[in-house]
């Protein structure tokens, strides 16, 4: 890293905002689950992630869909927060409202490592939350830890979906996921808020996403047309990468989440 970086993060008045996706989940051992732990078979027919986590399908399989999600969840509760997580933790409490952390993950784990829900936007929802499919309220609803461990394609019970049913109107939930036939809205998934965070960004930092979805490269384009710094941390080249590069004083730092946001709180802390 280099010393333009140093005085860029030794400024008191930046406002520092961190985007993350799969990456810093995989280094906690959740798989992305659009590789072939994702793919699910529904009787005789074999359907991909993209296929499974829509609107459509629920509509059409809702336990079917339910099984998978709850088999995620069982994956996600078994994970544990990551140096990479605990860095985050670390900036947040330096950086106080100077701060915001935008994820793409669902896996609960930058807030069970101790990121506060105010400064965290999870703007793909959240695998431990269910909501009515029907909206009679638009609340969320904590998924019973009952209902957990599940192993691949387990047979749900009655018991099973009587839990998975609105505690209000006891209609059938949903998991609170931003599905791929679904658009993001403020309510649920932040998306005004994330905008506006966007507007008033001064370093952006991208960690473990490739940018497949379209309100990260929203967010990275208004910073980057706003003349900010943006630094990308992945193991592998990607369209951010190319952006940091050429961002005001933006690098690519070639190497896992872990390792990049530590550099980088180290020098927050400097």
């Amino acid at each position: 890293m280099t010393a333009k970086l140093q005085s860029i993060f030794s400024d008191k008045t930046k406002q520092i905002t961190v985007l993350t996706g799969a990456g810093i989940s995989a280094e906690s051992g959740i798989p992305t689950f659009r590789g072939p732990e994702g793919y699910w078979t529904v009787g005789s027919k074999e359907y991909h992630p993209q296929e499974m986590a829509t609107r459509a399908m629920f509509n059409q399989y809702p336990y079917e869909v339910w099984k998978w999600y709850l088999y995620r969840l069982s994956v996600c509760s078994a994970a544990e927060p990551n140096r990479g997580h605990f860095a985050l933790v670390e900036m947040e409490q330096l950086l106080k409202d100077r701060f915001t952390l935008v994820t793409q993950n669902v896996d609960n784990l930058h807030l069970r490592a101790g990121n506060s829900s105010a400064r965290t936007f999870q703007i793909h929802g959240n695998v431990f939350f269910m909501r009515c499919l029907n909206e009679c309220q638009q609340q969320l609803y904590t998924l019973p830890t009952t209902i957990l461990p599940r192993v691949s394609d387990q047979e749900l019970t009655e018991k099973d979906k009587i839990q998975l049913s609105c505690p209000d109107c006891g209609s059938v939930s949903r998991p609170h996921v931003l599905w791929f036939d679904e658009c993001y809205d403020e309510h649920y998934f932040k998306f005004e808020s994330a905008i506006e965070v966007a507007e008033k960004t001064d370093v952006l930092i991208i960690a473990g996403t490739f940018g497949t979805t379209n309100l990260p490269n929203h967010i990275a384009n208004i910073v980057f047309q706003n003349k900010g710094t943006i630094i990308n941390i992945d193991l592998a080249s990607n369209t951010f990468a190319e952006l940091a590069i050429n961002s005001v004083n933006g690098e690519f730092l070639n190497m896992s989440c872990s390792d990049g946001l530590t550099k980088i709180l180290a020098m927050i802390k400097k």
